[in-house]
């Protein structure tokens, strides 16, 4: 018998892409007996609950929640402790998902013994232009780096990573290290990754498993959200500090020396050379890249790709810093604590 899978969708506000979400779960080619659907709403004012409740009429798996803090982990942790499941699979409510992507996952947890998780890439897409845009952006390694379950695609290798997108966890992952951290308003799935790493636990990626995510469609969206990316990093940063890498710090000293070199320009000869230097090696590289995605993409993007790879890189870099500002007080009362 196949495993049983609890699907666990943290939402609010998602009118414009739950619909799709719940009917590529619906049109899933897992046993419709086999997995349940535990839709966890932060109290959405917009017509997300009746889209979901129209919906569930023909998904008899699904459940609505409630979630009244109105923030990711607390849903996640209110589905864990409604779930059934052998496996936990966390998807979004603006994610549409490949018709095998349930089968994928548990025959990947089957052939892989030694993973606590896999999960596969994700096609950041849009329907708007400036949508279309930040999903080329979010796709390409100079706009996130090497995250690879947004960077791979079909035919590129497999294998074990540190972190993926709406990945599939065997339950006893969670008896092991506990649920999901409710402090951190964004980043808990990479705080969740570092614990697991740290007791021992693997994830697996795969460019087989697929899934579509519908990317902001605002500049000022995308600001606000990798601003808080970098923000609440700080606190995994606080919590994990031996399991951060170099590449994580990249957006901030960037931020720190272009800014630094900027103020102290008009005052200081070698900053303005340093800022010059940075300045343009930055300006090539964005419009390297811009160009590089042009060509494969449509250079209508070309033009634009570089303000959304500004924005990326320092709305999460002042984020960082802001965060470093924001949260030295709990690292100073938790450094006191320890030595008490």
């Amino acid at each position: 018998m196949p495993p049983f899978i609890t699907v666990i969708m943290p939402i609010r506000n998602e009118e414009a892409y739950i619909g799709k979400a719940l009917e590529s779960i619906r049109e899933q080619d897992y046993p419709s007996d086999r997995y349940e659907v535990l839709i966890v709403d932060g109290m959405s004012n917009d017509r997300t609950r009746q889209i979901v409740e129209e919906e569930m009429r023909t998904l008899p798996q699904a459940r609505l929640l409630d979630n009244p803090h109105r923030i990711v982990p607390h849903a996640l942790n209110l589905g864990l402790a409604n779930s059934r499941g052998d496996v936990i699979l966390r998807v979004d409510g603006h994610v549409v998902l490949e018709r095998n992507y349930f089968s994928l996952c548990i025959a990947y947890l089957q052939s892989q013994p030694d993973a606590a998780c896999v999960g596969g890439v994700i096609a950041s897409v849009n329907t708007t232009f400036i949508g279309e845009a930040i999903a080329l952006a979010m796709a390409s390694p100079f706009g996130v780096g090497n995250s690879y379950f947004r960077t791979r695609g079909p035919g590129d290798p497999e294998g074990f990573v540190d972190s993926v997108a709406f990945g599939a966890y065997r339950r006893e992952v969670f008896d092991q290290i506990g649920v999901f951290d409710e402090e951190l308003v964004r980043c808990q799935d990479d705080e969740f990754n570092y614990r697991l790493r740290k007791h021992g636990g693997k994830i697996f990626l795969t460019p087989r498993i697929r899934s579509t995510y519908y990317s902001r469609t605002r500049l000022g969206l995308l600001w606000r959200q990798y601003f808080q990316y970098g923000l609440w990093k700080i606190r995994v940063l606080q919590k994990h500090l031996t399991m951060m890498q170099l590449r994580q710090f990249v957006p901030p000293v960037f931020v720190l020396s272009l800014f630094g070199s900027l103020a102290l320009a008009p005052v200081w000869r070698p900053a303005r050379i340093a800022a010059a230097c940075i300045v343009g090696a930055y300006l090539a590289a964005s419009a390297a890249f811009a160009v590089r995605v042009g060509r494969k993409k449509g250079f209508r993007f070309t033009a634009v790709l570089p303000i959304i790879f500004l924005i990326l890189h320092l709305s999460y870099g002042l984020g960082f810093l802001y965060g470093m500002i924001k949260f030295m007080p709990r690292s100073v009362a938790a450094q006191l604590k320890r030595l008490r």
